[in-house]
């Protein structure tokens, strides 16, 4: 007799194909490569999310998706493999009913600021989500010395607690994590991560040590609000691009 949880029920293709289309879409924008996932709160059920099984993200197919229980215990594996660092996925959806999606990435120019005390903050309108925030997640705060992956649920549940309420959050020496209310905006705010990380780098060279006219936070909720609705242009295009070249 199986162990597996429960599922939730069956799953429009659409939606798979969207999954699968975001994991593709984080690869072409650079914020993946043969690393990092992403995944969504199942539409049926604020109990379960999907998630691709353990491949690299500009790989992943509809078929690929597995469902998984909040302690981030697959229900329909199998025999595929599941990334190790999913419960990432699991204890943020446990710990925020409002997120609905979730990406982990290395994305290279969001690294540094995890490792250095100079914070990220937003440098344009379609980053204005970082004006909250940016909380750096330290592992080894709580567990010592480790490889640095977020690999039970244990770890999963400290990184969620050092996410608190923001969207986004670095991870030291490793990576980030981007939420967002759906999907698209969680596809969004990690592309825009990345392309602000990048704005941060130049705008520091170039300011030489004065300091940065970034967003403040009202400034931040005001362009941040906007973008829940223009941000899903940025994610029709490249979904559209995604689909020319697969067919799905």
């Amino acid at each position: 007799m199986s162990n597996s949880p429960v599922s939730a029920g069956p799953i429009d293709a659409a939606v798979l194909a969207d999954l699968a289309a975001a994991s593709r879409v984080l690869a072409a924008q650079g914020v993946v490569d043969g690393f990092g996932h992403v995944s969504m709160r199942h539409p049926g059920s604020g109990a379960r999310y999907l998630m691709s099984r353990s491949l690299a993200p500009a790989l992943v197919t509809p078929d690929d998706i597995i469902e998984y229980d909040l302690d981030s215990q697959a229900c329909n594996a199998a025999g595929r493999a599941s990334f190790l660092e999913r419960f990432i996925h699991g204890a943020v959806y446990k710990a925020r009913p409002d997120v609905m999606a979730v990406v982990h990435s290395h994305s290279p120019s969001v690294v540094p600021f995890g490792l250095v005390r100079i914070k990220m903050q937003a440098m344009f309108h379609n980053a204005a989500f970082l004006a909250a925030g940016v909380p750096v997640f330290d592992i080894r705060d709580k567990f010592g010395a480790t490889d640095m992956l977020v690999g039970n649920a244990p770890m999963g549940e400290a990184l969620a607690e050092s996410l608190g309420e923001r969207d986004v959050l670095l991870m030291r020496a490793h990576g980030s994590v981007a939420c967002g209310p759906s999907l698209p905006m969680a596809v969004f705010r990690a592309v825009y991560t990345e392309v602000n990380a990048r704005i941060q780098h130049w705008s520091l060279a170039l300011a030489a040590g004065e300091p940065l006219a970034a967003l403040d936070e009202q400034e931040g909720l005001l362009a941040d609000a906007v973008n829940q609705g223009a941000g899903v242009r940025a994610w029709d295009l490249w979904r559209t691009q995604i689909r020319a070249q697969v067919g799905w």
